[in-house]
């Protein structure tokens, strides 16, 4: 009886020893599951990246791609230490021994329709200059374009060019008030900086018709008055691109100090690529507008 009740003992010591490394072996699987998921997405990982061993390398390049469009954002007009300063009959000279052979390129009437593409040809090419504003184009009953304009407008200023006050409604200041002349001109002020976060720095008035009044305003208000030395784009004979670039370079009236005067206008857009070619082919340097001493 003893020896079957030993026997006994022993069975039920070997079903408990099996019991307990069915459990452990259970443990195991569990804990081998739990483990696949991690395993399967670093063996999915290791199979991208030999199917595409650039993508590293591409989302690098996109995150410095957005690093340098951060920074152009930044390149907004700023003006420097001043090397010109204007004379008497609109052109610069230097202050010191700044290079006496530049000119200076303005447009004015903008954001009309191809101040944007002007801009872009000019950044494209290094070229500076000053985009003058009419605020009535910023203030159109077509508010879809008008907030097309002001995103015009904005983008000229963060690429780098300054933004101009040439007057609301473009109309001979000498016909008007005194206050209708001060509207006029705060009025674009106010507007340039609501868009670009500046108020402006340059002003032109519309066919160069200043008043004692605009004089002592825009004084007031720390801008820079200036007009021009030449122009072509709105005569007839010049209002298309060869014509216009031609005359623009080769005119007797091109000088040390040259304040060039072109508009928003189709043929003058088509033209300004060479214009900036040809300038520089005669050995001038295109005046950058922070370098103009202002009020």
């Amino acid at each position: 009886m003893k020896r079957w009740f030993s026997v006994f003992l022993l069975l039920l010591v070997f079903l408990a020893a099996c019991g307990g490394n069915e459990g452990t072996s259970g443990s195991e699987e569990d804990q081998t599951a739990s483990d696949e998921p991690a395993a399967e997405q670093q063996e999915k990982d290791s199979t991208e990246s030999l199917e595409n061993p650039g993508k590293g390398e591409k989302e690098e390049e996109e995150t410095e791609q957005s690093s340098e469009e951060e920074e152009d954002a930044q390149e907004a007009f700023v003006q420097k230490e001043a090397q010109y300063e204007m004379t008497d009959n609109w052109s610069f000279q230097p202050i010191a021994d700044a290079d006496p052979k530049v000119a200076l390129l303005t447009i004015d009437d903008i954001p009309d329709a191809h101040a944007m593409e002007m801009a872009e040809t000019l950044k494209e090419k290094g070229a500076p200059a000053i985009f003058f504003v009419n605020g009535h184009f910023l203030d159109t009953p077509d508010e879809e374009l008008a907030e097309k304009r002001k995103q015009w407008v904005k983008a000229i200023h963060d690429m780098g060019f300054p933004i101009g006050n040439h007057t609301y409604s473009h109309k001979d200041l000498k016909t008007m008030s005194e206050e209708e002349q001060r509207e006029e001109i705060l009025t674009v002020s106010d507007q340039i900086e609501e868009i670009t976060g500046e108020r402006p720095v340059f002003y032109r008035s519309p066919f160069g018709s200043n008043t004692d009044f605009v004089k002592e305003l825009v004084k007031e208000e720390g801008m820079l008055l200036m007009n021009w030395t030449y122009g072509y784009d709105w005569e007839q004979e010049y209002q298309n691109a060869s014509s216009l670039a031609d005359i623009m370079v080769d005119t007797p009236l091109l000088a040390n100090g040259a304040n060039l005067l072109m508009h928003d206008r189709d043929w003058t857009n088509k033209a300004l690529g060479d214009i900036v070619d040809g300038l520089r082919d005669k050995g001038y340097t295109l005046l950058d507008p922070a370098l103009i001493q202002t009020p």
